[in-house]
C-alpha cells in the first residue's frame, strides 16, 4: 500500500506539471496591440501640439487624426479579438491539461503493469542473499547438467596412440591404485575429451595422494568437471575447488573458477571482487584473462562500481617490490632529510604499482609497515582498510597483510 500511494503521489505530481505547462499564462504577457495604442495616443497628442505651434495646418492635422484613429480602431478590435480567442484557449487548455494528466496517469500504470512486478513482496538485501544462497545448495549436480546438455564427442586418436590407450586402461583396471598411472590415464583421457573418464581417474589420483595432494591436483579435478558440463561450476566442482584454495588462497585458476561459480550463481558483486584481484595478480598470457577481461566490466556495473580495466602486466619480478624491514632499518643511518627521501621514494613507487596492478599480500603488509615507520598512520589505517576490503575472501592472504598493519601499529595483535 505504501507503494502505491508513493506512486500514485508521484504520477499526480508530474501530471500536474503537464497541466500547469499549459493553461499558466506568463504573468507580463502583453499583446502587441496594447504597445500599438499607446504609441497611436501619443501620436494625437503629438499632433495637437504640433498644431498649436503652427507647425502644420488645419487640414494635415484633420487628416492625420483620421489616419491615427483609424489605427486606433484597429488595435483595439485586435485586443478585443485576443480576449475572446484567450477565454476560448482557457478553457481547451484546461480540457488538454486534463486529458494530458489522464493519460500520464494511465500510461505510467500500464508500464508498470505490463514491466514490473504487481504485489511482489519487498525484497530486502539480507533475504535476496538468503535466496541466492539457497539456489546455489539446490543447483543440478554434475550428473544432472551432464545428462541435459549434448554430449561431447571425443577425438579419433591415430591408431597407434589408440592402442596405447587400450593398454593403459587395462593396467590401470587390473592396478587401481597405481598413481602414475592414474595421472597418467586423467591426462590422456582430457586430451581425448573423455571428460568423465579423466575426472573419474583424476578424483583416484585425490585419494591415492592423500595428505600430498596439491592445490593443483584439486584445481585439475575442478577444471576437467567444469569442461565435461561446458563450463557449469556444479557442487562437486565446487567441493574441489574450495579444497584447492584451502591449501593455496592465491591459487589463479581455482579462483578465477570461484568467481566464475559466483557469477552463475546470482552474485556477480562477488565474482567481480574476486575476478578483479585474479586479473592483477596474472601474467597478461595466462589463460583466463581474457575471459575475464571480457566481463568484469558488466560485473563491475552489477556491484556499482565504475571499472578502469588494469594495464595488463607480463611479468613484476623487475619491478621495484618495496622497502624491506632491512631497507627502513638501513635508512636509520642517514640524516633525517635522507631517511625521509629514500624511504618515501620507494614507498610510493610500491604504493603506486598496489593501486593501479594489485601485488602480493607480503608486498600489502610491507608497504602497511612502512609508512607506520614514516610515522604516516593514518595513510597506513586507509591502506589497512582497503587491504581488508582487497583480501576479505582470502583469510589466509589477509593474515599476512595484519602483520604488516600490527607493525604500524593500526590493528590489534
Amino acid at each position: 500500500m505504501i507503494f502505491w500511494i508513493t506512486a500514485t503521489a508521484l504520477t499526480l505530481i508530474t501530471a500536474g506539471f503537464f497541466a500547469l505547462a499549459l493553461i499558466r499564462r506568463p504573468a507580463n504577457e502583453e499583446h502587441p496591440a496594447a504597445y500599438d495604442l499607446r504609441v497611436y495616443r501619443d501620436q494625437l497628442k503629438e499632433v495637437d501640439r504640433d498644431l498649436a505651434r503652427g507647425v502644420i495646418a488645419q487640414a494635415d492635422a484633420e487628416r492625420i487624426r483620421t489616419e491615427v484613429s483609424r489605427r486606433i480602431l484597429a488595435a483595439d478590435a485586435q485586443m478585443q479579438k485576443q480576449d475572446s480567442a484567450a477565454q476560448g484557449t482557457g478553457k481547451g487548455a484546461g480540457l488538454a491539461a486534463l486529458a494530458l494528466g489522464l493519460f500520464v496517469v494511465a500510461s505510467s500504470f500500464a508500464l508498470y503493469i505490463w514491466l514490473g512486478a504487481p504485489g511482489y513482496r519487498d525484497m530486502p538485501l539480507q533475504l535476496r542473499l538468503e535466496l541466492v544462497a539457497e539456489d546455489m545448495q539446490n543447483r543440478p549436480s554434475q550428473a544432472e547438467m551432464e545428462a541435459r546438455l549434448p554430449a561431447i564427442d571425443p577425438a579419433t586418436p591415430e591408431p597407434e596412440f589408440a592402442e596405447l590407450m587400450a593398454k593403459l586402461r587395462a593396467a590401470v583396471a587390473e592396478n587401481p591404485d597405481d598413481l602414475q598411472g592414474q595421472m597418467l590415464l586423467a591426462r590422456n583421457e582430457a586430451n581425448l575429451g573423455n571428460l568423465q573418464a579423466a575426472y573419474t581417474a583424476q578424483e583416484k589420483v585425490l585419494t591415492l595422494k592423500g595428505a600430498e595432494v596439491s592445490a593443483g591436483d584439486y584445481v585439475t579435478h575442478a577444471s576437467m568437471m567444469i569442461a565435461a558440463t561446458q563450463d557449469y561450476v556444479s557442487p562437486e566442482a565446487e567441493a574441489s575447488l574450495r579444497a584447492a584454495l584451502a591449501k593455496d588462497p592465491l591459487n589463479n585458476l581455482g579462483r578465477y573458477y570461484y568467481g566464475l561459480m559466483m557469477w552463475q550463481g546470482g552474485r556477480p558483486d562477488a565474482a567481480y571482487r574476486i575476478w578483479d584481484q585474479v586479473l592483477r595478480q596474472s601474467p597478461a598470457d595466462a589463460p583466463w584473462v581474457p575471459s575475464i577481461r571480457a566481463t568484469i566490466t558488466e560485473l563491475a556495473w552489477y556491484a556499482g562500481i565504475d571499472y578502469k580495466m588494469p594495464e595488463l602486466v607480463a611479468d613484476h619480478s623487475n619491478q621495484l617490490a618495496g622497502p624491506t624491514a632491512e631497507d627502513v632499518q638501513a635508512a636509520q643511518d642517514l640524516s633525517q632529510e635522507d631517511r625521509q627521501a629514500m624511504i618515501q621514494g620507494m614507498v610510493s613507487q610500491l604504493s603506486d604499482r598496489l593501486a593501479t596492478e594489485g601485488g602480493t599480500p607480503e608486498e600489502w603488509a610491507r608497504l602497511i609497515a612502512a609508512y607506520g615507520v614514516l610515522g604516516e598512520n593514518e595513510r597506513a589505517a586507509t591502506i589497512w582498510q582497503e587491504a581488508q576490503q582487497v583480501f576479505e575472501n582470502v583469510p589466509e592472504a589477509l593474515a599476512i597483510v595484519r602483520t604488516g598493519a600490527e607493525r604500524a601499529g593500526v590493528a590489534q595483535p
